[in-house]
């Protein structure tokens, strides 16, 4: 009871403070207020201040590229303007254009989200310019912080930490050397512009500098436009932590305490929490107040960060930077404060003062994020593209938030940021908010391309993280921990283990399915089932069997697949017994229950579990994904030969699959062995008929797609066989 009461009070201080916001014009708010708020943005932050703006009455305008036409964000808006194909430099950063669309739809504030143009000062001005409200800070701060170097020096001037090193104007290489050896090395290179970890450079010797500057300098020219460099002491053992800020347009400015954004993979953040872990309040208090003070320095209004970098031995803190703009982090601080940053963004846009004062902000439990990326984590982390062919996020609630911009078919695209969606998780404190994370991570099922769920999961549960001893080399320190090394044979071994048992309960859930499908819609209709259909199966004297073969991409041996082959007998009770055919390894009695689409309830061994499927084909594959408890398993089988019409051309396997050896053949629909026409071992010719399949009160004759010896010939009249499963092989033994 007292955790809900917890929970419950970030919701009251919310309703007593829109009181607050509500405040008559007379006291110096604007009359006009926003109606129609145009976003130019798109993705998950597109769809959250879309969400926001509907709650408060406010009708949204959505911008779009040629990629975007059918994406959520369009979906959910009011109106949607298209502005120009997918190349962003094209579309969401052609900053006329999507002035032309707030013109042209009679908006009266333009949001920027964040990326794009959220910290372009030319942008904030040119919307000033046309009459339009920029629902973030004034072009002069946006202008003063987004130059490293001069916003290090306004901040110096402000009496704000800052780290030693050079943030002059002269690039001369023999001088800026010379600086380097001044600070003492290691130093970080540095852009003055831009973010994001590109660019930057750590230089841990002078013999190394000449050539780190020069393509420091190359990478910002390319990725900014602007090849100007900043120097800095490189700070060993530093953690990453920020202060969300807030100002008004009256000079009220306070801090919504701070977020640790530590654990990083390529200079860019993938689980953020707040408050940070391990700090004391005098330190909280501190780094509060100095990330006001860089505020005030520069007039700021609206909602901005303020990011430092802590070294961890010392344990000081120093200024590194501020984003001018909302965070892609915010919702962990809005669960710890109760506030909604967008509604504050939109009435501080309008002229209304902040809620509240700084002695009045809470600090309630503990929240995570962790960004959920389409990304090859074994190669290095680098960006997925595809589809979404099953996308199941965890259901939300007051405790659990998921901030996506796409649904289930759509595709993940080469021209924008792979972030497929935001897990947000609260929870009373710091144990609980991350017992509640990992428990989500292994509920939120995406199918269809990698993605980064499964590393996020190893860093939640690896025990420095747990403990909250974190910093921005986590994922180099303990790489070991949480990369596979093929030459654990113990961890292979239990790799393995695994995955034949996720394979087993997709055998058995497969057989399910299909066989309540066949209940429901028999081949020739309900008046003419067969007793090869009944339930329990008609046999004499033996059970219904079938085989089945799943290939799993073991990352213990990345130059080859495994293939795992399994015997399934439908028994009379209704049970599925698996045998597996391995040495010492045990059989199986399996009982499925079919809940509906992709759910189950599997019983093996004495114990019940939950069961998820997804099953799609691509490239001539079908791929099974499974989850269960923690585990996350997937594995391919490829699609049968496609019959035609034709008699010659219906009986002859049309490809041999990539995931067997040459001269397999697997099974080119569902459907039952009426006849097997010879034995293993038979010596055959090409186009020989070996076996008869029907299916669809047709029979169908799967021939030897070569001359040979048949092999693994296992199957018998009776036989129920999916499609795809593994039938025979033909080899020429005489190559």
């Amino acid at each position: 009871m007292a955790s809900l009461l917890r929970r419950r009070l970030p919701r009251r201080i919310f309703i007593v403070q829109k009181k607050a916001f509500s405040s008559s014009p007379d006291e110096g708010y604007t009359a006009r207020r926003i109606e129609k708020i145009l976003i130019a943005n798109r993705g998950e932050i597109a769809c959250r201040i879309i969400r926001t703006a509907k709650r408060l009455g406010i009708r949204t305008v959505a911008v779009f590229s040629d990629a975007d036409r059918d994406s959520l964000h369009v979906k959910s808006a009011d109106e949607a303007v298209h502005i120009g194909p997918p190349p962003a430099r094209l579309s969401y950063l052609s900053a006329q254009s999507i002035i032309d669309a707030a013109v042209h739809t009679g908006a009266q504030a333009i949001h920027p989200g964040y990326g794009f143009l959220s910290e372009s000062a030319a942008f904030a001005q040119l919307c000033e310019d046309e009459g339009l409200t920029f629902i973030g800070p004034p072009a002069s701060a946006i202008r003063d912080m987004g130059d490293k170097s001069a916003s290090k020096r306004i901040m110096g001037a402000a009496g704000v930490p800052l780290v030693p090193g050079y943030h002059g104007n002269e690039q001369d290489i023999d001088f800026m050397k010379s600086e380097g050896e001044k600070i003492g090395y290691p130093v970080l290179i540095k852009p003055t512009h831009g973010g994001g970890g590109k660019g930057m450079r750590i230089v841990q010797s002078p013999s190394e500098f000449v050539e780190a500057f020069l393509g420091a300098q190359r990478e910002a020219a390319a990725s900014f436009g602007i090849n100007t460099i900043l120097l800095e002491k490189y700070i060993t053992k530093p953690r990453h932590i920020e202060v969300q800020i807030f100002g008004d347009k009256f000079g009220n400015v306070l801090h919504l305490n701070e977020r640790d954004c530590s654990v990083q993979r390529r200079h860019q953040k993938i689980i953020e929490e707040a408050p940070a872990p391990n700090i004391v309040n005098d330190f909280r208090t501190h780094l509060g107040q100095a990330a006001v003070s860089a505020a005030k320095a520069v007039g700021y209004h609206n909602a901005g960060t303020v990011e430092f970098i802590v070294d961890t031995i010392s344990g000081q803190f120093y200024f590194m930077e501020m984003n001018t703009r909302l965070q892609v982090e915010h919702p962990v601080t809005e669960m710890i404060v109760g506030q909604d940053l967008v509604e504050w963004q939109i009435r501080v846009a309008n002229g209304e003062p902040l809620p509240m004062n700084q002695s009045q902000v809470p600090l309630l439990g503990h929240a995570f994020e962790a960004r959920i990326y389409a990304e090859n984590v074994s190669k290095g982390f680098l960006p997925a593209t595809g589809i979404l062919h099953h996308y199941r996020p965890v259901p939300v609630s007051s405790t659990v938030r998921v901030e996506t911009g796409v649904e289930q078919g759509d595709t993940v695209s080469m021209h924008y940021d792979p972030m497929i969606a935001k897990l947000v998780v609260w929870g009373e404190n710091r144990a609980a908010a991350l017992v509640k994370m990992k428990d989500c991570l292994s509920k939120f099922q995406v199918a269809g391309l990698p993605t980064n769920i499964n590393f996020l999961q190893k860093l939640a549960n690896h025990w420095a993280f747990e403990n909250g001893k974190v910093e921005t080399h986590f994922i180099e320190h303990f790489k070991d921990d949480l990369f596979v090394d093929p030459s654990n044979l113990l961890l292979a071994n239990e790799a393995y283990d695994a995955a034949k048992f996720s394979a087993v309960l997709i055998a058995a859930c497969v057989c399910e399915k299909e066989r309540c499908n066949l209940k429901e819609s028999p081949p020739g209709g309900k008046s003419s089932l067969s007793i090869w259909y009944a339930y329990p199966p008609f046999r004499v004297h033996h059970s219904a069997r079938r085989t089945m073969e799943l290939d799993w991409d073991n990352e213990y041996d990345s130059s080859s697949s495994k293939l795992l082959t399994f015997s399934i007998t439908f028994q009379p009770d209704g049970n599925y017994l698996i045998e597996t055919g391995e040495e010492n390894s045990p059989d199986w009695e399996v009982k499925v229950a079919h809940l509906g689409n992709s759910d189950f309830r599997v019983e093996v061994d004495g114990v019940s579990r939950d069961v998820s499927l997804a099953v799609y084909s691509k490239d001539q594959t079908k791929h099974f994904h499974i989850w269960h408890g923690s585990h996350h398993h997937t594995f391919r089988q490829r699609v049968g030969l496609q019959l035609s019409a034709d008699d010659e051309a219906q009986h002859k396997p049309s490809f041999e699959a990539t995931s067997h050896p040459p001269g397999t053949v697997v099974a080119p629909m569902a459907g039952l062995v009426v006849k097997v026409l010879v034995k293993d071992g038979t010596n055959v010719e090409e186009g020989q008929p070996i076996l008869v399949l029907e299916a669809m009160k047709m029979e169908h004759v799967v021939k030897a797609p070569s001359g040979g010896h048949v092999h693994g010939l296992q199957v018998t009249a009776g036989q129920q066989v999916s499609d795809g499963s593994f039938l025979f092989s033909v080899q020429d033994e005489s190559k």
